[in-house]
């Protein structure tokens, strides 16, 4: 079974532009907002420090199933409606998508540092999963074979800055 740990060929370092684009798809309005952010999902508490994912997949089998407050930049966000975003920390790399499909991030995230609150998992995803990820985020789901395993998060809420 190949990992995803390292997306590298499936989401390597591509960060959403949206030079040119046309306006932001937002399905969600924020529940909370702030100096210079807002939050989608349920509030966040100021409960402790946020780690960075890096850490946290660095550490994986100590946070597996477990409540993460993390921070990572959005790499990539499903541009169809913003049903789910790809975090990345310098080489680590997890997939964030919303308890119960919830809420929506807006689609122009991309290359924002954001605070994810959710459950960190490790998952397997099927080759036909897999493909549908590939295609919403714009990849050639043609270029996947077989199985695949990725870190996620099911956020609770995500916080994102405004500008």
């Amino acid at each position: 079974m190949k990992t995803l740990a390292l997306p590298i060929s499936l989401f390597a370092l591509f960060v959403v532009s949206t030079a040119g684009a046309s306006e932001a798809i937002r399905l969600s309005e924020p529940v909370q907002t702030g100096d210079g952010y807002e939050v989608f999902g349920a509030p966040i508490d100021a409960e402790g420090e946020p780690v960075r994912l890096g850490q946290i997949i660095a550490a994986s089998d100590k946070y597996a199933d477990q409540q993460v407050h993390a921070t990572a930049t959005v790499s990539k966000v499903c541009q169809k409606k913003g049903c789910f975003f790809v975090a990345q920390d310098g080489d680590s790399v997890a997939r964030i998508t919303f308890v119960d499909y919830s809420f929506f991030v807006p689609t122009d995230s991309g290359g924002k540092d954001v605070t994810i609150v959710g459950t960190f998992k490790r998952k397997q995803l099927s080759e036909a999963q897999a493909r549908h990820y590939a295609e919403d985020a714009g990849e050639d789901p043609a270029a996947i074979e077989g199985p695949l395993e990725e870190y996620a998060i099911v956020a609770t809420s995500v916080m994102i800055p405004t500008s």
